[in-house]
C-alpha cells in the first residue's frame, strides 16, 4: 500500500487494515517455517505496511490531541 492511500484511510479503516495485516504476517511467517511460501518478500512488504499504518495512526492522534 501507498502511504497516500493509507493516509486516506479513517481511524477504524487503519485498525481494521492493521488486523488484516497482522493476520496476513502470522499467515505468512506460518507458511514460511512449513517451507511453503514461495515469495519471501511479501514477508518484508507486510511489515512494511503495518510500520506505515502504525505511523500513520499515531500522526492522526497526536494531530488530534495539539488542535
Amino acid at each position: 500500500m501507498k502511504l497516500s492511500e493509507i493516509r486516506m484511510l479513517t481511524q477504524e479503516e487503519l485498525q481494521q487494515k492493521e488486523g488484516d495485516m497482522r493476520r496476513e504476517l502470522f499467515n505468512l511467517r506460518f507458511q514460511l517455517s512449513k517451507g511453503e511460501l514461495q515469495n519471501n518478500m511479501r514477508v518484508k512488504a507486510v511489515r512494511k505496511d503495518i510500520a506505515r499504518i502504525l505511523t500513520v495512526i499515531t500522526e492522526k492522534t497526536r494531530g488530534k490531541a495539539n488542535a
